[in-house]
């Protein structure tokens, strides 16, 4: 083990920040280029972009839970997590490569159109980065103790990983896209294979203890897994309907299963919110307060989805850019608008976490700094609605969210992993990820079909701003099991 493992000291949260910083710098170039390719290159319309971006998700749905289960328990090449970090980052820098060539690779293969290989290759992306992004943030939990320094792990990977997405944005911005993808290709691959090299992980790991200093029996079943997501059933239900009748090719003239679907989601919601875990074992208690924070967090991720995927579409519609542009650059230049907003966005969640709010979390606790940060978020949305008609409006706003962003990659990890079993922490990181994933198809899905029809494409940012004032008064009731420093 190396000498900064053993001290915890900052170089080694640095250094173990960085399989996490080659995911993230993978989905950087997907939010940054990934509509803009499809929708300027291959002529995609904004329902078939978010039917690609739906892809993704489904691929998550799966990924991570199977990968967290099964690199709980395995031990190869010295590591837990380590193959699968291999694995993952040789997969998504294939697929990076893949990104600009889409329409060589449908030729080659005989296909007349591309959106079947564009879906392909963006599900096979997406899945590499969820194989990888699992391990990437269960390593951190694994080799760093609860409390304080388990958070300050999570605030560096956001640091650290920020920083470089940051970097993604500004070359998207000053050069191009293509540079970027380019370039994206040998960073995943360095960064995901070198850093695991110097990180020991422990051999086994600790299972929970029961207030009678018994170990904690938690199952792995369907049934059990089910009922430990009960807060996420209407957004399961509705990803199964809208995927089927998208394949199906099967319309509804009317917005009946999405009113059933929120009305089921709000009630399992509040139950989960509501029940108390007084007089229960510290297991049971652990499941609940997990119930909990998937319920806060899930309505987070329709807004953020939202934004990442029609962003595009909003500048295209709304955004007034000067009569000097001219047509043939427009594109570009709304092009170049994202990739600024997304620049400034990641900017602000790179400064954040470990300069400002790990530090706040001392004082007040993490969960209510992170529903300060969304609160802020929602208002951030709010002011882009009514006042992100140019450019320099979007920036300013797009630095307000920066708070929520930085907030939502970096402290929920810490908070759910103070209330699970640590010898699952796979599981149950692949089980919080579908509180982002199945939020995700829903924007995909029932989201891009509003916009679609919507002729005001100010809805992207309605919608935002109710969905993160819902994530925000739920983390309200969300209790931290870390209370703050005196």
């Amino acid at each position: 083990m190396l000498a900064i493992q053993k001290k915890l000291t900052n170089s080694f949260y640095a250094l173990l920040s960085l399989p996490a910083t080659a995911m993230g710098f993978a989905l950087s170039i997907q939010i940054s280029a990934l509509s803009w390719i499809l929708g300027t290159k291959y002529g995609l319309d904004i329902h078939d972009v978010g039917l690609v971006w739906a892809a993704g998700p489904i691929a998550g749905i799966l990924g991570q839970v199977i990968i967290g289960i099964i690199s709980d328990k395995v031990w190869l090449w010295k590591g837990r997590r380590r193959p699968f970090i291999f694995i993952g980052g040789l997969l998504a820098a294939l697929m990076l490569l893949a990104l600009p060539n889409i329409d060589v690779i449908s030729s080659a293969m005989g296909f007349e159109g591309i959106l079947g290989v564009a879906i392909a290759v963006a599900l096979t992306l997406d899945l590499a980065i969820n194989i990888s992004f699992n391990p990437t943030r269960s390593i951190i939990a694994d080799v760093t103790p609860e409390g304080v320094e388990r958070t300050k792990g999570y605030a560096w990977m956001q640091t650290v990983s920020g920083t470089f997405g940051v970097m993604a944005y500004v070359i998207g911005a000053v050069w191009n896209n293509y540079l970027l993808i380019y370039l994206g290709v040998f960073l995943v691959l360095a960064l995901s294979i070198i850093p695991p090299f110097f990180i020991e992980e422990p051999r086994q790991l600790a299972a929970s203890v029961d207030d009678d200093d018994e170990p904690a029996k938690s199952k792995s079943s369907l049934n059990e897994i089910l009922v430990n997501i009960q807060p996420l059933w209407g957004f399961l239900i509705y990803s199964v309907y809208a995927l089927t009748a998208r394949m199906l090719k099967f319309e509804m003239d009317n917005y009946y299963v999405e009113i059933i679907c929120f009305a089921i989601t709000i009630a399992f919601i509040l139950k989960a919110l509501l029940k108390s875990t007084e007089g229960l074992s510290k297991s049971k208690a652990g499941i609940i307060g997990f119930k909990k924070v998937l319920a806060a967090h899930s309505f987070t991720w329709i807004g953020i989805q939202t934004m990442f995927v029609y962003m595009f579409a909003y500048v295209q519609y709304k955004v007034v850019l000067p009569s000097t542009v001219s047509e043939a650059d427009l594109a570009i230049e709304q092009g170049r608008i994202v990739s600024i907003s997304f620049l400034i966005l990641n900017a602000v969640g790179a400064i954040l976490p470990a300069l400002v709010l790990e530090p706040i979390t001392r004082k007040i606790g993490r969960v209510k700094t992170h529903s300060i940060c969304i609160s802020t978020m929602a208002f951030g949305y709010a002011g882009m609605y009514l006042f992100g008609f140019t450019p320099s409006a979007i920036y300013f706003f797009m630095a307000v969210l920066g708070i929520g962003w930085a907030a939502t990659i970096s402290l929920p990890f810490a908070i759910m992993s103070q209330k699970v079993d640590q010898a699952k922490m796979g599981l149950f990181m692949g089980l919080f990820n579908l509180a982002v994933v199945l939020p995700q198809l829903v924007a995909s899905f029932g989201v891009g079909q509003a916009v679609s029809q919507a002729e005001d494409k100010s809805l992207i940012f309605i919608i935002c701003t109710v969905t993160l004032a819902i994530s925000a008064m739920l983390w309200f009731m969300v209790k931290d099991d870390a209370p703050a420093q005196s």
